[in-house]
């Protein structure tokens, strides 16, 4: 059986994730183990089962800490305020691996703040990023976190009110421009940075994606079910023709008994994914089926790099 592949790029780590984890192993290199780090580096379990392995302990919170003269990691999704606060308080040895991209929106919530405007947050709750953004505020309160057109609808016309907007960095671009202009509709004076705040990677990926799903029957995406960037990307598959989207872990996950159905598949990976995860996937292909046709889909070349 012969199988049309299109894989999408860029697709996979992204600097941000590379920067984190390279973070860890010069820590573990360095201090030797164990080393902490609050909550999970990037969101994949292979990522941090493999850490796991080799001596890093996760954890939420600084008083699950037994030994407080090890390394303490800040994860790429940041944190608030308080949080560096009560390290500083328990002397721990703190290293921040907070995203270079998501540090920008924790300085642009705390200038909309210092300036007095009404800040909205367009986003996940509960996601760690948004806790962390949050955490910007001497009051987390004075901001409002939604997550739809439809909650922005629901905000309160004030054409006169001066608003400040920042997001999630891992959002569906399709999706936040319209909260966004659904934002603009009530509120006369809408402030954001440029780009809306949606990182390159979260960008391109989702892009690459959108070409590879209108040339494909279905479309397999490599990454952890709470990876909110690898969820968009499924999300985004379907929204552009996918008739069928698998968000997987690795290729143990793979539905065969569907796969085979389907004449062409496209293949993406999220930000948090290792790049051997795909190089598995594409062998057992390759086992199950026998003529693979690989079609690169190309929409932008990546050549950024945060220093250490």
């Amino acid at each position: 059986m012969a199988k049309n592949i299109y894989l999408a790029s860029p697709r996979g780590f992204c600097a941000g994730v590379k920067r984190a984890i390279a973070l860890v192993e010069n820590t573990l290199e360095k201090y030797g183990v164990p080393i902490y780090v609050r909550h999970e580096i990037v969101h994949n379990r292979h990522v941090v089962e493999d850490l796991k392995s080799r001596g890093v302990i996760f954890i939420e919170d600084f008083d699950e800490i037994t030994d407080i003269s090890r390394p303490v990691i800040i994860s790429a999704h940041g944190a608030g305020k308080d949080v560096y606060a009560q390290a500083e308080k328990l002397g721990l040895n703190l290293i921040d691996a907070t995203c270079p991209l998501v540090a920008k929106v924790h300085r642009q919530i705390r200038r909309f703040a210092e300036d007095g405007k009404q800040i909205i947050v367009i986003g996940k709750k509960n996601h760690p990023e948004v806790v962390g953004t949050l955490g910007q505020l001497d009051n987390p309160e004075q901001a409002i976190v939604i997550s739809s057109s439809e909650e922005a609808a629901l905000l309160k016309n004030s054409p006169e009110k001066s608003i400040g907007v920042v997001n999630q960095t891992t959002l569906a671009v399709d999706e936040l421009n319209n909260i966004i202009n659904t934002l603009k509709l009530s509120f006369g004076n809408v402030s954001s940075l440029q780009k809306n705040d949606i990182c390159y990677a979260t960008t391109h990926r989702q892009s690459a994606i959108k070409e590879a799903a209108k040339k494909a029957d279905a479309v397999i995406i490599i990454g952890s079910k709470n990876s909110s960037n690898s969820k968009q990307l499924q999300k985004t598959a379907l929204a552009y023709g996918a008739k069928q989207a698998w968000l997987i872990d690795d290729a143990h996950e793979l539905a065969w008994n569907e796969i085979d159905k389907f004449e062409s598949l496209a293949i993406s990976a999220g930000a948090s994914a290792p790049d051997y995860l795909l190089d598995e996937l594409l062998l057992s292909l390759k086992k199950r089926y026998e003529n693979l046709n690989i079609h690169d889909i190309i929409v932008a070349e990546e050549n950024v790099e945060f220093k250490i």
